[in-house]
């Protein structure tokens, strides 16, 4: 599973940072469309020759996204491994993996 956290002032006309319809569109076709049922480090030219660690895979979505948003910002990229272990990415950081427990 994947989170998305995009920052920002709210358009004041709209009341949103981005407009939610517009972000699954980007993820539908930047991350889904790409990666899905994908064998990654053979298939995603983002992760060639790289080993598809959690890191390594919410680091690529993250550049693959940051220049999509147009309005806000991309704050943070949360990509689950399992319903308990998580990797977080946040801008000019490396990932961090992180866990419930």
């Amino acid at each position: 599973m994947l989170e998305v956290t995009v920052a920002g002032e709210p358009d004041p006309a709209t009341g949103m940072v981005l407009d939610l319809k517009e972000l699954k569109d980007i993820l539908q076709r930047e991350v889904t469309d790409r990666m899905d049922h994908r064998f990654l480090n053979y298939e995603v030219r983002e992760l060639n020759g790289q080993i598809p660690t959690c890191e390594n895979i919410a680091r690529a979505i993250w550049n693959l996204l940051e220049p999509k948003i147009k309005r806000g910002r991309l704050h943070r990229i949360r990509l689950y491994e399992t319903p308990d272990l998580f990797v977080d990415c946040y801008r000019n950081g490396a990932p961090k993996a992180a866990g419930r427990g």
